[in-house]
Protein backbone atom coordinates (compact mmCIF):
# COMPACT_ATOMS: atom_id res chain seq x y z
CA UNK A 1 0.00 0.00 0.00
CA UNK A 2 1.67 3.27 -0.98
CA UNK A 3 1.15 6.77 0.74
CA UNK A 4 0.09 9.86 -0.63
CA UNK A 5 3.45 11.09 -0.83
CA UNK A 6 4.91 8.08 -2.76
CA UNK A 7 6.97 6.15 -0.37
CA UNK A 8 5.74 2.39 0.95
CA UNK A 9 3.05 2.49 4.15
CA UNK A 10 4.60 0.00 5.95
CA UNK A 11 2.63 0.33 9.10
CA UNK A 12 -0.33 -1.60 10.11
CA UNK A 13 -3.73 -0.78 9.42
CA UNK A 14 -4.42 -0.64 12.79
CA UNK A 15 -7.88 -0.45 12.65
CA UNK A 16 -8.34 -3.58 10.89
CA UNK A 17 -5.35 -5.15 13.18
CA UNK A 18 -8.04 -4.11 16.19
CA UNK A 19 -11.28 -5.57 14.40
CA UNK A 20 -9.23 -9.00 14.39
CA UNK A 21 -7.84 -8.52 17.70
CA UNK A 22 -11.56 -7.95 19.00
CA UNK A 23 -13.16 -10.72 16.99
CA UNK A 24 -11.00 -13.39 19.07
CA UNK A 25 -12.91 -12.51 21.88
CA UNK A 26 -14.83 -15.55 22.75
CA UNK A 27 -12.57 -17.74 20.69
CA UNK A 28 -11.04 -20.96 22.37
CA UNK A 29 -7.78 -21.15 21.54
CA UNK A 30 -6.15 -24.59 19.29
CA UNK A 31 -4.18 -27.24 21.12
CA UNK A 32 -1.07 -25.93 19.32
CA UNK A 33 2.17 -27.79 20.10
CA UNK A 34 5.10 -25.21 20.79
CA UNK A 35 9.00 -25.71 22.41
CA UNK A 36 9.53 -24.34 26.00
CA UNK A 37 12.87 -22.95 26.81
CA UNK A 38 14.63 -26.11 27.41
CA UNK A 39 12.89 -27.27 23.85
CA UNK A 40 10.73 -29.57 24.84
CA UNK A 41 7.21 -29.75 23.56
CA UNK A 42 4.27 -28.01 25.27
CA UNK A 43 1.11 -27.74 24.24
CA UNK A 44 -1.47 -24.73 24.92
CA UNK A 45 -3.95 -27.44 26.23
CA UNK A 46 -1.71 -28.15 28.97
CA UNK A 47 -2.63 -24.47 30.74
CA UNK A 48 -6.16 -24.99 30.70
CA UNK A 49 -7.43 -25.33 34.37
CA UNK A 50 -6.30 -21.95 35.12
CA UNK A 51 -6.52 -18.78 33.59
CA UNK A 52 -3.68 -17.58 31.43
CA UNK A 53 -2.02 -14.57 30.50
CA UNK A 54 -0.83 -14.37 26.66
CA UNK A 55 1.62 -11.87 24.86
CA UNK A 56 3.39 -12.17 21.77
CA UNK A 57 7.02 -10.68 21.38
CA UNK A 58 10.20 -11.23 19.36
CA UNK A 59 14.05 -11.46 20.71
CA UNK A 60 15.27 -9.18 17.90
CA UNK A 61 13.27 -5.98 19.46
CA UNK A 62 15.34 -4.36 21.58
CA UNK A 63 12.96 -1.56 22.90
CA UNK A 64 9.16 -2.33 23.18
CA UNK A 65 9.54 -6.09 23.50
CA UNK A 66 11.50 -5.54 26.78
CA UNK A 67 9.66 -2.94 28.14
CA UNK A 68 6.28 -4.49 27.52
CA UNK A 69 7.99 -7.62 28.93
CA UNK A 70 8.85 -5.40 31.75
CA UNK A 71 5.70 -4.12 31.62
CA UNK A 72 3.82 -7.64 32.53
CA UNK A 73 6.38 -8.66 34.79
CA UNK A 74 5.87 -5.86 37.03
CA UNK A 75 1.78 -6.66 36.50
CA UNK A 76 2.26 -9.94 37.43
CA UNK A 77 4.32 -9.80 40.35
CA UNK A 78 1.42 -7.72 41.64
CA UNK A 79 -0.81 -10.10 40.88
CA UNK A 80 0.95 -12.82 42.37
CA UNK A 81 0.78 -10.52 45.69
CA UNK A 82 -2.77 -10.22 45.52
CA UNK A 83 -3.76 -13.69 44.33
CA UNK A 84 -1.48 -15.72 44.75
CA UNK A 85 1.25 -16.78 42.88
CA UNK A 86 0.01 -20.53 41.54
CA UNK A 87 -3.70 -18.81 40.70
CA UNK A 88 -2.85 -18.41 36.88
CA UNK A 89 -0.13 -19.12 34.65
CA UNK A 90 1.97 -16.63 32.47
CA UNK A 91 3.24 -17.56 28.48
CA UNK A 92 5.16 -15.42 26.62
CA UNK A 93 5.48 -16.68 22.61
CA UNK A 94 8.06 -15.70 20.14
CA UNK A 95 6.61 -14.99 17.05
CA UNK A 96 9.67 -14.44 14.56
CA UNK A 97 10.47 -17.80 13.75
CA UNK A 98 12.94 -19.47 12.88
CA UNK A 99 14.71 -16.50 14.93
CA UNK A 100 12.78 -16.80 18.37
CA UNK A 101 13.81 -20.53 19.07
CA UNK A 102 14.10 -21.88 22.54
CA UNK A 103 17.74 -20.88 23.04
CA UNK A 104 16.77 -17.20 21.87
CA UNK A 105 14.01 -17.49 24.55
CA UNK A 106 15.76 -18.18 27.44
CA UNK A 107 18.52 -15.83 26.63
CA UNK A 108 15.33 -13.21 26.42
CA UNK A 109 13.96 -14.06 29.52
CA UNK A 110 17.45 -14.47 31.30
CA UNK A 111 18.51 -11.22 30.57
CA UNK A 112 15.77 -9.39 31.76
CA UNK A 113 15.55 -11.31 34.66
CA UNK A 114 12.18 -13.04 34.69
CA UNK A 115 12.06 -15.96 37.20
CA UNK A 116 8.47 -16.49 38.04
CA UNK A 117 7.77 -20.67 37.87
CA UNK A 118 4.28 -19.81 36.55
CA UNK A 119 5.97 -17.91 33.32
CA UNK A 120 6.99 -19.58 30.45
CA UNK A 121 8.19 -18.82 27.15
CA UNK A 122 7.39 -20.98 24.16
CA UNK A 123 8.78 -21.12 20.55
CA UNK A 124 6.07 -22.29 18.00
CA UNK A 125 7.12 -23.73 14.83
CA UNK A 126 7.12 -21.35 11.57
CA UNK A 127 4.61 -23.26 10.01
CA UNK A 128 2.07 -22.68 13.02
CA UNK A 129 2.56 -18.88 13.36
CA UNK A 130 0.05 -17.70 10.93
CA UNK A 131 -2.65 -20.02 12.45
CA UNK A 132 -1.38 -19.51 16.03
CA UNK A 133 -1.71 -15.50 15.64
CA UNK A 134 -5.30 -15.63 13.90
CA UNK A 135 -6.58 -18.05 17.05
CA UNK A 136 -4.99 -14.97 19.48
CA UNK A 137 -6.00 -12.21 16.52
CA UNK A 138 -2.15 -10.97 16.96
CA UNK A 139 -1.61 -8.99 13.64
CA UNK A 140 2.09 -8.31 12.84
CA UNK A 141 4.24 -7.20 9.65
CA UNK A 142 7.33 -6.97 8.91
CA UNK A 143 8.94 -3.68 8.67
CA UNK A 144 12.97 -3.03 7.23
CA UNK A 145 13.65 -2.14 11.25
CA UNK A 146 11.92 -5.54 12.67
CA UNK A 147 8.42 -5.79 13.05
CA UNK A 148 5.13 -3.53 13.22
CA UNK A 149 2.66 -5.54 15.74
CA UNK A 150 -0.31 -4.96 18.24
CA UNK A 151 1.31 -4.43 21.64
CA UNK A 152 -1.51 -7.31 23.80
CA UNK A 153 -1.78 -9.17 26.46
CA UNK A 154 -4.57 -12.05 25.95
CA UNK A 155 -6.19 -12.96 28.87
CA UNK A 156 -7.71 -16.42 28.82
CA UNK A 157 -10.20 -18.45 31.10
CA UNK A 158 -9.56 -21.93 32.00
CA UNK A 159 -11.35 -23.35 29.35
CA UNK A 160 -8.86 -21.89 26.98
CA UNK A 161 -11.18 -19.16 25.74
CA UNK A 162 -9.92 -15.19 25.26
CA UNK A 163 -11.96 -13.23 27.29
CA UNK A 164 -10.35 -9.58 27.49
CA UNK A 165 -7.40 -8.27 25.16
CA UNK A 166 -5.32 -5.71 26.96
CA UNK A 167 -3.51 -3.38 25.18
CA UNK A 168 -0.74 -0.81 25.20
CA UNK A 169 3.23 -0.81 25.61
CA UNK A 170 2.52 0.20 29.31
CA UNK A 171 0.19 -1.86 31.30
CA UNK A 172 -2.11 -0.55 33.95
CA UNK A 173 -2.49 -3.29 36.72
CA UNK A 174 -6.36 -2.99 36.94
CA UNK A 175 -6.75 -4.17 33.31
CA UNK A 176 -5.56 -7.55 34.01
CA UNK A 177 -6.20 -7.47 37.82
CA UNK A 178 -9.93 -6.74 37.34
CA UNK A 179 -10.91 -9.49 34.70
CA UNK A 180 -8.31 -12.18 36.22
CA UNK A 181 -9.94 -12.24 39.98
CA UNK A 182 -14.09 -12.47 37.83
CA UNK A 183 -12.43 -15.28 36.65
CA UNK A 184 -10.94 -17.11 39.27
CA UNK A 185 -14.37 -16.01 41.18
CA UNK A 186 -16.40 -17.67 38.79
CA UNK A 187 -17.29 -14.35 37.47
CA UNK A 188 -18.33 -14.16 33.67
CA UNK A 189 -16.01 -11.50 32.33
CA UNK A 190 -18.10 -8.83 31.05
CA UNK A 191 -17.40 -5.60 28.84
CA UNK A 192 -19.17 -2.43 28.09
CA UNK A 193 -18.14 -2.49 24.43
CA UNK A 194 -18.91 0.89 23.89
CA UNK A 195 -16.48 2.04 26.34
CA UNK A 196 -14.15 -0.65 26.11
CA UNK A 197 -14.08 -0.35 22.22
CA UNK A 198 -13.45 3.13 22.22
CA UNK A 199 -10.53 2.91 24.20
CA UNK A 200 -8.74 0.21 22.73
CA UNK A 201 -8.76 2.13 19.57
CA UNK A 202 -7.38 4.89 21.25
CA UNK A 203 -4.40 3.04 22.65
CA UNK A 204 -4.24 1.30 19.56
CA UNK A 205 -4.17 4.51 17.36
CA UNK A 206 -2.12 6.18 19.32
CA UNK A 207 1.04 4.05 19.53
CA UNK A 208 2.16 4.05 16.06
CA UNK A 209 5.64 2.15 14.81
CA UNK A 210 8.46 4.52 13.34
CA UNK A 211 9.89 2.14 10.78
CA UNK A 212 12.79 5.07 11.15
CA UNK A 213 13.67 4.44 14.34
CA UNK A 214 13.25 0.93 14.75
CA UNK A 215 10.25 2.58 18.03
CA UNK A 216 6.92 2.52 18.92
CA UNK A 217 5.98 6.66 19.07
CA UNK A 218 3.29 8.34 20.92
CA UNK A 219 0.59 9.96 18.24
CA UNK A 220 -1.46 12.76 18.97
CA UNK A 221 -3.32 12.97 15.87
CA UNK A 222 -6.71 11.59 17.44
CA UNK A 223 -7.02 13.21 20.79
CA UNK A 224 -5.67 16.52 19.22
CA UNK A 225 -8.95 15.92 16.56
CA UNK A 226 -11.18 14.84 19.15
CA UNK A 227 -10.03 18.19 21.34
CA UNK A 228 -10.61 20.06 18.11
CA UNK A 229 -13.69 19.09 17.97
CA UNK A 230 -15.46 19.57 21.30
CA UNK A 231 -13.59 23.03 21.14
CA UNK A 232 -15.27 23.58 17.76
CA UNK A 233 -18.40 22.28 19.18
CA UNK A 234 -18.73 24.66 22.23
CA UNK A 235 -17.18 27.39 20.35
CA UNK A 236 -20.62 27.17 18.46
CA UNK A 237 -22.65 26.37 21.06
CA UNK A 238 -21.37 29.99 22.70
CA UNK A 239 -21.94 31.64 19.76
CA UNK A 240 -25.58 30.13 19.15
CA UNK A 241 -26.46 30.99 22.45
CA UNK A 242 -25.37 34.39 22.72
CA UNK A 243 -26.78 35.29 19.23
CA UNK A 244 -29.90 33.72 20.77
CA UNK A 245 -30.05 35.88 24.12
CA UNK A 246 -29.05 39.10 21.55
CA UNK A 247 -31.93 38.81 19.52
CA UNK A 248 -33.71 38.14 22.68
CA UNK A 249 -32.88 41.40 24.04
CA UNK A 250 -33.10 43.43 21.24
CA UNK A 251 -37.02 42.33 20.63
CA UNK A 252 -37.36 43.18 24.72
CA UNK A 253 -36.16 46.94 23.58
CA UNK A 254 -38.47 46.86 20.47
CA UNK A 255 -41.15 46.07 22.33
CA UNK A 256 -40.55 48.92 24.97
CA UNK A 257 -40.62 51.64 22.66
CA UNK A 258 -43.31 50.22 20.91
CA UNK A 259 -45.62 50.29 23.83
Amino acid sequence: MASTDGSADLGLDREAALRASQAAIGRKVGEHILLNREGQPVSLASYRGKPLLVSFIYTGCFQVCPTTTRSLQETVEGLQKSVGPNQFNVVSIGFNQPADSPQALKAFATQYGIRQPNWEFLSPPGAIVPALAQDFGFVFQATPAGFDHVLQVSILDAEGRIVRQVYGESLVPAELGEPLKMLLAGTPVESNELVDQLLDRVRILCTVYDPKTGAYKVDYTLPIQIAGGVTFFIAMMIFFINEWRSSRKSARHKGTRNA
